[in-house]
């Protein structure tokens, strides 16, 4: 039985993907996949991963994919679930690479707790200009039922992470989960929808996975109107969970996701990206806030955050000085959200 499945989408890392698939050949769990997908990238790097796989004793596990045509990272990953046989999928980019015992940590974590929807552990923030590694960390709640406080709480401090959780695969199925095909804030699409539908939960607190900033990477790549795919995927999960009967229960905690997430990282996002932001442009974002989150002022969670309280108020009141403040804060905090 294949206990998991790792599923890595792949363009253009030539210079990385060595060192990603030989932390994958030293995973200290034995029986797995690891599925490669071939997004048609413009460099040798799937050769690469077939010589460096060539010979080995897990050269059988590894499982190489081919669309038809490049569909991206997220949509990259849908193409290749169906194929996985594991009963946990996990995601790898691969320029990252994770430690060898971080799939065999986390499996049998998720057995012992009952063969739980989602287990995960922390992440390594790593640079290649020689700044120190950073450690990444989720929330940690008790192991075991997902219940409403845990949730909650989970789902008003995450910072996404997604690739530090297995998934339970049946889970994914059942609650019809996939990646949506805007190719900005996918992965915490992914990642929210199993947290808000997901029944168990466990979590192995080591940073198990290396997360690689480096030039040219689709994080450090700017591009002016990405703002509007991170808020189009927003609203897709704003109605992903009103489908699935989830909204009103949480609606707190999901509008708050939506704010933060949604909202405040496009705000943030088409700050970074532009050398001269338009204040149309901000208030188009605004806009979208009020469509989406009418009573947005009510939410408590927001009412607590007095500095994003003043920001939003300055966005509309102010937005020369607003705009000033944001560049201070990207500069200054590189925040995760």
């Amino acid at each position: 039985m294949i206990k998991v499945s790792v599923i890595l989408p792949v363009y253009g890392v030539a210079k990385y993907v060595v060192k990603c698939t030989e932390s994958l050949l030293s995973q200290t769990l034995h029986d797995m996949e690891f599925i490669f997908v071939d997004d048609h990238g413009p460099d040798n790097s799937i050769d690469l991963i077939k010589k460096t796989i060539s010979g080995h004793e897990r050269e059988s596990q590894f499982v190489f994919l081919k669309p038809e045509h490049n569909l991206g990272a997220g949509m990259a990953r849908n193409y290749a679930i169906p194929y996985a046989k594991g009963e946990y999928v996990a995601f790898v980019d691969s320029d990252d690479w994770v430690e060898p015992t971080m799939f065999e940590d986390l499996y049998l974590e998720a057995v012992r707790c009952g063969r739980v929807d989602l287990c995960y552990c922390q992440a390594s923030k790593d640079f290649l200009d020689g700044k120190p590694s950073r450690i990444l960390k989720n929330p940690i709640v008790e192991s075991g039922a997902f219940t409403r406080e845990k949730r909650s709480f989970f789902l008003v401090n995450y910072i996404s992470l997604f690739w530090t959780f297995l998934y339970r695969k049946e889970h994914i199925e059942q609650s019809k989960i996939r990646y949506p095909e805007e190719r900005s804030a996918d992965d915490s699409y992914f990642v929210t929808c199993n947290i808000i539908t997901a029944n168990t939960i466990a979590h192995v607190d080591k940073p198990l996975y290396h997360y690689l900033i480096r030039p040219g990477s689709v994080v450090t790549t700017k591009d002016s109107t990405k703002y509007r795919k991170r808020l189009a995927v927003f609203s897709h999960l704003l109605e992903y969970a009103r489908v699935q009967g989830i909204y009103d229960e949480f609606k707190q905690e999901i509008d708050y996701v939506y704010i933060k997430k949604g909202f405040f990282s496009s705000i943030l996002n088409y700050v970074y990206n532009t050398a001269s932001p338009q204040y149309c442009v901000i208030g188009e974002i605004i806009k979208e806030l009020k469509l989406k989150i009418p009573d947005y002022n009510d939410n408590k969670y927001y009412r607590n955050r007095k500095a994003l309280c003043l920001l939003v108020f300055l966005l509309s009141k102010f937005p020369r000085l607003a705009i000033v403040l944001f560049r201070l804060y990207v500069k200054n905090v590189k925040p995760t959200v």
